[in-house]
């Protein structure tokens, strides 16, 4: 890889359009989720909602993946394929992570979503793996150290008796799906390299309840799971690197303000 790549402005605009849509288009998805609702009947309304509007579903047929999102439920760390088989039921909670090609350029961005009641535990779960997300965030700004961003969020994850997934990690993103750098969200504090304006990246804290670390289906090759099957959870934002802080790309709800 030629290192961490500084977008130019017309870069950014475009990754800047593509990340609206990858967050318009879960946003869509949101109606569907629902007891008695396949994951592939969810995959399928992603699939039209980003081709009618002119761009492709990154993941479809990326390094032989077969649909047009991830679907995780439950246990399942990150990677679910959608399944006819795999129908939702009350009490479910579920991440939704989808990546846009519009234009040539990408957007990722995933969230949260549950079924019906859901129980104190996993509710407490996603509370905290969205905070996790939010305080990644706020480490963002030039000069500061890649490696602050899996500090804050491990340290607040632990003290809270929850682990965080180790084996898949954030990433530069924009021109191609995966770029320079990579993005843990464990890590020591002050180390890997330093942000600079123009950088674009995906921050994606997996949080478990309980054991770090997963298990791949062998049944598919992508499925990963937690390996003592408690609930795992994940929000991601892709973000830029401004001048004075960040910009975080895939927010369309206003959110977090440009800093």
């Amino acid at each position: 890889m030629g290192g961490i790549i500084i977008k130019t402005p017309e870069q950014i605009e475009g990754i800047r359009k593509s990340c609206r849509l990858a967050a318009q288009t879960l946003d869509y998805a949101a109606q569907f989720v629902k007891a008695g609702v396949t994951t592939e009947f969810i995959d399928d309304k992603i699939e039209e909602f980003v081709r009618e509007h002119k761009a492709i579903p990154a993941t479809k047929g990326y390094n032989g993946y077969p649909k047009s999102s991830c679907i995780s439920l439950n246990e399942v760390v990150c990677h679910g394929i959608p399944s006819t088989k795999t129908v939702l039921k009350e009490g479910d909670i579920l991440n939704i992570d989808i990546t846009t090609i519009l234009d040539g350029y990408y957007g990722d961005t995933s969230r949260m979503f549950t079924v019906g009641e859901i129980n104190n535990g996993a509710k407490n779960l996603i509370d905290v793996t969205r905070h996790c997300l939010d305080l990644g965030i706020q480490q963002v700004k030039p000069g500061n150290y890649f490696g602050n961003i899996g500090f804050v969020i491990s340290r607040y994850a632990k003290a809270k008796g929850y682990s965080v997934v180790y084996e898949f990690c954030g990433h530069g993103v924009g021109l191609e799906f995966h770029e320079e750098p990579q993005v843990d969200h464990t890590s020591r504090r002050n180390k890997g390299p330093k942000m600079k304006p123009g950088m674009i990246f995906t921050i994606e804290p997996m949080i478990n309840q309980g054991r770090p670390a997963t298990s791949i289906d062998k049944s598919d090759g992508w499925t990963a799971r937690t390996i003592d099957n408690k609930l795992s959870a994940q929000f991601e934002h892709t973000i830029l690197v401004t001048a004075t802080g960040f910009e975080v790309l895939t927010d369309i709800h206003n959110e977090y303000p440009i800093t």
